[in-house]
């Protein structure tokens, strides 16, 4: 740059500085309340959560520093671990089968057909019940003696089911009732990656001698690549955190065979009161969140649909 250019960059230089201080100053108008927002409900409860973890504290009594002696405590405790292990299989399995039908279920409805709009219409209404709503109707439908379901077995020549009254059955029941509740929320997920595909690269499959299959296989199944992603991503966090239709039907019955992570937390912190050991339980299921959540993310980004 010449010294005459330089020269005359010095007055523009100057005459910006102070707008953009100007501009500052009105930006922070927008960025400090939702600053104090996220501040208020999300950083100050996660840190209050991890200092009450340190501590034996249970509601009315008094506080006892113990350090890390929950997490010791915890992790030593044989019916946390149970939990942990019936939350991942309740995960695996609550996942999967939404995926699974959601994206069948996208496919067959990205196709043109008599009263499609109705159809969605129809397949959708689950997702709009709330959770409590829908646990209710589903417990009456599941009782062996009155409910509607083992009527039907019978109907059909099957014997009766206990459904959520036997432990082997309980889990598979509650993933049954997940997969009726949220499948339309995969669907409406796919069914816009669908809507967003570019034309061009089946209408070359067309010409090359393309099956259905392949088209899917090499075309569709890589361009919903990042629907899928974020589907998956979506209903793991969501039956991670699954509570309130697990508790409504079972309580985390019979016994303790549907106790997840969130029933053991619920019953540590509301019924027995030990605030600090529930804290604890808090934090080990956020980092239990966090490590799926980046194991699909890092998966997504190694993985190709080829």
């Amino acid at each position: 740059m010449t010294r005459e250019a330089a020269l005359l960059e010095q007055p523009v230089a100057a005459a910006t500085a102070p707008r953009r201080r100007n501009y500052a100053r009105h930006y922070a108008w927008f960025v400090v309340p939702a600053a104090a927002v996220i501040v208020a409900v999300i950083i100050f409860p996660w840190l209050f959560t991890v200092y009450v973890s340190a501590f034996d504290w249970r509601l009315g009594g008094e506080r006892r520093f113990l350090g890390l002696g929950n997490y010791e405590a915890l992790f030593t405790d044989a019916r946390f671990g149970w939990a942990v292990l019936r939350t991942l299989f309740y995960t695996v399995l609550a996942v999967a089968a939404p995926m699974v039908f959601g994206i069948a279920a996208a496919l067959a409805f990205h196709r043109k057909f008599p009263l499609r709009g109705l159809a969605r219409t129809v397949f959708i209404l689950p997702m709009m019940a709330t959770p409590v709503a829908v646990a209710l109707v589903w417990t009456m439908m599941f009782h062996p003696q009155l409910g509607v379901l083992n009527w039907l077995l019978m109907q059909l020549g099957l014997p009766p089911s206990m459904w959520v009254y036997a432990a082997d059955t309980v889990i598979p029941t509650l993933v049954l009732v997940e997969v009726w509740h949220w499948t339309p929320l995969v669907m409406l997920l796919i069914l816009g990656g669908l809507a967003s595909l570019p034309v061009d690269p089946y209408e070359a499959a067309k010409i090359d001698g393309a099956s259905a299959w392949q088209a899917f296989r090499h075309i569709t199944l890589p361009l919903l690549a990042p629907f899928i992603v974020v589907a998956l991503i979506i209903r793991t966090i969501d039956a991670l955190k699954a509570f309130d239709t697990i508790y409504v039907i079972t309580q985390g019955g019979p016994g303790q065979a549907s106790e997840t992570i969130n029933i053991f937390l619920y019953l540590q912190a509301f019924a027995f009161y030990n605030v600090g050991y529930a804290s604890a339980v808090v934090v080990v299921f956020f980092a239990i969140i966090m490590a799926l959540a980046a194991l699909l993310l890092w998966t997504r980004s190694r993985v190709r649909f080829t």
